[in-house]
């Protein structure tokens, strides 16, 4: 058995708008938008066979303290690019401040974090 991301699902403030600095940066498109869970708004945005599901919920909480921190937060997410230093150009276009450059094996990366303090590593291996 083997099993392949289909899909992740995060709230955020905005969907439209963490879509298209994803469609930007990523290169990716809009697969769905529309009315969702408990009268929410979600995006979905990615490629033909994986992507990322942007949800508003119709009453937003607080948010909470650290992930790093909190039992079941989200730390970050991770992307392979075959292209690190256009990506953190597209990135930084897009708005973001990077940190935590490292060039380690197998690969180079940095991080940014996004409007809703959502962190992202990007990451080019070296055989990419």
């Amino acid at each position: 058995m083997s099993a392949i991301l289909e899909h992740s699902n995060f709230t955020v403030s905005n969907p439209d708008a963490t879509a298209a600095w994803m469609c930007d940066v990523f290169g990716w498109h809009i697969r769905w938008s529309g009315d969702s869970i408990d009268g929410g708004y979600t995006v979905h945005v990615g490629e033909e066979n994986s992507y990322l599901a942007l949800y508003r919920p119709a009453k937003p909480a607080s948010p909470k303290g650290s992930s790093y921190t909190t039992v079941g937060g989200l730390n970050h997410v991770a992307f392979v690019v075959d292209d690190l230093d256009t990506c953190e150009a597209a990135v930084k276009k897009a708005g973001f401040a990077t940190h935590m450059h490292a060039d380690y094996e197998p690969g180079r990366r940095f991080y940014f974090h996004d409007n809703d303090h959502i962190e992202y590593e990007m990451v080019q291996y070296d055989d990419a």
